[in-house]
């Protein structure tokens, strides 16, 4: 009983690191189109913020994978949190000086943080009790991931997007006074939050330095012989690292590009004469609506689909507890497909929700992929975490594949053809992963 009550406020204790992460790597979506609009880029262009996000995915993974099977899971978490701490502060400079390069680092390093964050966090929540029902565990830890994703947007679309944005050539016929007032406010309008961001990680980090954490797998202290090249001899290892690849892309593409679609479809007149959707708006931004940026007012609408997720995932805890995980995987995948086609076919707000529903079917193709992957690894979990956080880079290169697509055909909807690949993709492995499963247990 008393390691089950210590489980227990680990497990509570790690949690609330899934809900920073999740919120900060949506509210970080809300910049993009804003940056889109301060140094008038094309969709593909802006969608290289995402690049620099989801790169550090690549980059740092597999050394972060390394790092923690050296120095433990803990102190893996501080430095996770420490990194992410430095990331929101160089946003300061960024915002100030107008510095879009500055912008691709800030994201780079976040992102930096979170990677080693997510190398600790997942394999030892998934750990945390019988292997056997670690979907379950670990769906419901990112439950709160996705409560952090569902508050975002709407604080993106208060504090980031609710202003209108001047093209240079506006703000170079300004008077001198008047242009250096209109910088000094775009400028903390990105900054302000993320200093504010800075201060809790910081406080995240002492608190996590005091809060004993139990020594539940090999990762703490101990490096197995062949480290990443015989966690890489499991199938469902490689396979599971791109179902996370495609899949994170495509959830980051929609969750980058909702707003641009939305407004691309004219949805304004939509939503401002549906009382249903025209509340959701006022209930964010006030009853007077005059002067809101279209993009402010399309953005509380994204956090429907991060709130579907998060509903999804107290669902799929359940679902994946009752019945195989892969099943509900290729099911849930199955589902993606059908709201994408509905989406591309429909218009208007059926569109729309079509789309924000995606949300509810990708709840739990993270966390069950996640597990799927890792099952059997023993010893080598660190190692395939690493492995997987790698494949999040996959946030990096659809997002811009998406872009170049839409700008190219000239059609969102067109677009969407990348997105049906990714998740047809995931339901092959959710129907077929026995046999994968069969394939590494004749390996082992």
């Amino acid at each position: 009983m008393a390691n089950k009550k210590n489980y227990t406020g680990a497990f509570i204790a790690v949690t609330s690191l899934f809900f920073i992460w999740g919120f900060i790597t949506v509210f970080v979506d809300s910049l993009v189109p804003r940056l889109r609009e301060v140094f008038e880029l094309d969709y593909g262009t802006s969608g290289l913020l995402q690049t620099a996000f989801f790169l550090a995915y690549g980059v740092i993974s597999i050394p972060a994978g390394m790092a923690i099977a050296k120095i433990g899971y803990k102190k893996g978490i501080l430095l996770g949190l420490a990194t992410m701490a430095i990331g929101c502060l160089i946003y300061f400079p960024a915002s100030t000086g107008r510095l879009f390069g500055l912008f691709l680092l800030a994201f780079f390093v976040v992102a930096g943080g979170m990677t080693i964050l997510q190398v600790a966090a997942n394999p030892y929540v998934s750990a945390l009790g019988e292997e056997k029902t670690a979907s379950a565990r670990l769906n419901l830890a990112q439950a709160f991931n996705s409560l952090g994703t569902a508050i975002a947007p709407m604080l993106g679309a208060l504090l980031i997007l609710s202003d209108n944005i001047l093209t240079s050539d506006e703000i170079q016929q300004l008077e001198p006074v008047a242009k250096a007032e209109y910088l000094e406010s775009e400028a903390s309008a990105v900054s302000g939050p993320f200093l504010a961001l800075a201060g809790v990680l910081v406080a995240l980090a002492v608190i996590f330095a005091f809060i004993p954490l139990p020594k539940i797998l090999g990762g703490d202290n101990s490096n197995p012989s062949g480290g990443f090249l015989n966690a890489l001899k499991f199938p469902q290892l490689k396979w599971g690292a791109i179902g996370i690849f495609v899949y994170v892309g495509a959830e980051v593409a929609i969750g980058t590009y909702a707003v641009s679609y939305f407004v691309d479809m004219n949805l304004m007149t939509d939503v401002l004469n549906n009382s249903f959707c025209r509340g959701i708006v006022e209930a964010v931004h006030g009853e007077n609506l005059d002067g809101i940026d279209p993009k402010g007012i399309m953005a509380v609408f994204v956090s429907y689909y991060w709130l579907g997720a998060m509903i999804g995932r107290f669902i799929g805890a359940f679902l994946t507890y009752v019945a195989k995980p892969s099943v509900i995987l290729g099911i849930f995948g199955c589902g993606v497909l059908a709201l994408l086609a509905s989406s591309a076919a429909s218009s208007g707000l059926a569109a729309m929700w079509s789309l924000l529903a995606i949300g509810l079917f990708n709840s739990i193709m993270f966390p069950t992929i996640f597990t799927l992957a890792i099952d059997g690894l023993g010893e080598y979990k660190p190692q395939g975490s690493g492995v997987l956080c790698s494949a999040i880079v996959g946030g990096a290169a659809i997002p811009p594949l998406f872009g170049i697509v839409t700008d190219a055909s000239g059609s969102f909807k067109v677009a969407m053809v990348v997105l049906v690949v990714c998740y047809a993709y995931i339901a092959i492995y959710g129907f077929r992963f026995d046999k994968i499963r069969r394939l590494a247990s004749t390996s082992e």
